[in-house]
């Protein structure tokens, strides 16, 4: 299991590279130590003012196993409509551009094929209906406002249930 290591410093004695950061534990370790740890961290960043917690941001933009994990059972495969691409050849696409929101949050994913996934420079927005289901919309020079959902790896939500089968 991978070891993690909390510790907090000002901003000042961070940009300097000097001075003592403290772990959770109470430990003071050098600043030389906390920098050349975080080069293979995946660090995340606590801003508080004063003891008063604001947000907490990450410098990665890559989602997690459990993320990963999550995706692959919620959405099966590629979510652009019309592709068959299963989960295990997908990426996972930011709906709001990271580079926007700075949000790696499972809300904020879905998975993509390559290909389906570089649209998003392209002018082809993508969001969370109420229901879960991920949308793609494309440029207006394409279509005009019709969103979409792809149902290639969900079968069951093509057709509403027939209220006409007999319920044992």
């Amino acid at each position: 299991m991978p070891v993690t290591l909390i510790v907090t410093t000002t901003l000042t004695e961070l940009e300097a590279g000097t001075g003592k950061a403290r772990t959770a534990g109470g430990s003071l370790v050098p600043m030389s130590d906390v920098i050349r740890w975080s080069g293979a961290a995946h660090p995340y960043l606590a801003l508080f003012d004063g003891a008063t917690p604001l947000a907490l941001y990450h410098t990665k933009r890559l989602a997690n196993r459990a993320q990963r994990l999550m995706l692959y059972a919620r959405d099966r495969g590629c979510t652009r409509p019309g592709c068959t691409t299963p989960a295990y050849h997908c990426q996972v696409h930011h709906l709001t551009a990271w580079q926007t929101c700075h949000s790696t949050h499972i809300t904020n994913l879905a998975l993509a094929c390559g290909i389906h996934n570089r649209l998003a420079d392209k002018g082809w927005t993508t969001h969370t209906t109420s229901r879960g289901h991920t949308q793609w919309l494309p440029p207006t020079h394409l279509d005009h406002g019709q969103p979409r959902i792809n149902t290639f790896h969900h079968p069951e939500r093509r057709y509403p249930p027939n209220e006409d089968d007999d319920v044992p």
